[in-house]
């Protein structure tokens, strides 16, 4: 079974194919970075609108790479929430005429359960059940899988996501966007033992996020010593330090409570070297197997899409004839898969 996936959640247009023998075929993105850059974040109308300019040549691109010819896909998986709904409709408008036109089955899939299910496409995949970090610009959550589509959301961010704190950190250090990437980098000329900057939430029971309060922290500390570029690398480094080890701090609790000997970290965040070695090196410590997609395929893609959506249409699930999608979407709302 081939299955073309489509992913427009917000600025970045992804589009793969999937071959249940074969693999990842293809896949490629549309990057909106040098046109939200001068605004210091995602723009909705302008992304929306270079989705509708670009997807189709993106689609056509993509079915090439393949090897491919458009009638010989067998169904179609496109993004419908949660996300941008201007985006979000531009992707689920286009992935369901496409299977009306060739008529085979199409799957709305849901944004985070592509992240949830992309270390799903490497060669050594976790097995369930496993306890999943979802760490992005628009989302930071731990949940416990047992199976497709048995999700139990254990903690989630009360406010700002760790992707969002860095790009409105990004913003008042004056770097460029998105935040994470940049931040990260001028973290590696900072000194470790300059500032330290507080875990927001981890002095309390629970496993809910919140960095509302970090970012603001590091504004007011950027405000109190000085913008010049070693404070600003001081500070980036003690921005990520407190965000990985509050990440950390939670992933353990998560473990704790759960016994899952098993943890997968997916979404833009999990990117982050800082990120990786930590959790790395607690695995080891612990016996915890940790597990990530490559980094190309930890921000929005279309391969995630493919692979989430080709699970579904296989169970047999389809979307209908109209065209939807939705802001906010409960993860725990999702059909399970057997």
């Amino acid at each position: 079974m081939r299955v073309i996936g489509i992913e427009t959640s917000c600025d970045e247009a992804g589009v793969a194919v999937y071959d249940s023998h074969g693999g990842l075929l293809a896949h490629a993105l549309r990057s909106q970075v040098g046109i939200h850059t001068q605004f210091g974040g995602v723009v909705p109308e302008l992304a929306s609108r270079d989705h509708v300019r670009h997807l189709v040549p993106l689609i056509r691109e993509t079915v090439d790479r393949a090897g491919l010819r458009l009638g010989e896909l067998d169904g179609v998986a496109y993004t419908a929430g949660p996300g941008l709904i201007g985006a979000l409709l531009v992707g689920a408008a286009v992935g369901r005429s496409l299977a009306w036109a060739l008529k085979v089955p199409a799957i709305a899939v849901h944004h985070m359960e592509g992240h949830l299910l992309a270390p799903l496409l490497e060669a050594e995949a976790p097995d369930f059940p496993f306890l999943a970090l979802l760490v992005s610009g628009g989302h930071t959550m731990l949940v416990r899988v047992d199976r497709i589509g048995a999700y139990e959301v254990l903690g989630e961010t009360r406010d700002d996501a760790a992707g969002e704190a860095f790009d409105k950190t990004a913003k008042q250090l004056g770097l460029g966007y998105p935040g994470g990437p940049a931040v990260a980098e001028l973290a590696r000329h900072g000194n470790p033992r300059r500032f330290h900057f507080p875990r927001p939430m981890t002095n309390r029971p629970g496993l809910d996020f919140s960095f509302s309060g970090l970012k603001t922290y590091a504004v007011n500390t950027l405000h109190e010593h000085g913008a010049d570029r070693q404070t600003r690398a001081d500070i980036a480094y003690a921005f990520q330090e407190a965000v990985v080890d509050t990440l950390l701090i939670k992933c353990r609790r998560a473990i704790e409570h759960t016994g899952l000997p098993r943890l997968i970290i997916a979404g833009g965040v999990g990117a982050n070297q800082a990120l990786r070695q930590r959790l790395g090196e607690y695995g080891l410590q612990s016996g915890v197997r940790v597990y990530y997609p490559p980094p190309e395929l930890c921000t929005d893609n279309g391969a995630m899409i493919a692979y989430a959506g080709w699970r579904r249409l296989r169970a047999g699930q389809h979307a209908p004839l109209e065209i939807g999608a939705r802001v906010r979407w409960p993860m725990d709302e999702l059909p399970s898969v057997e």
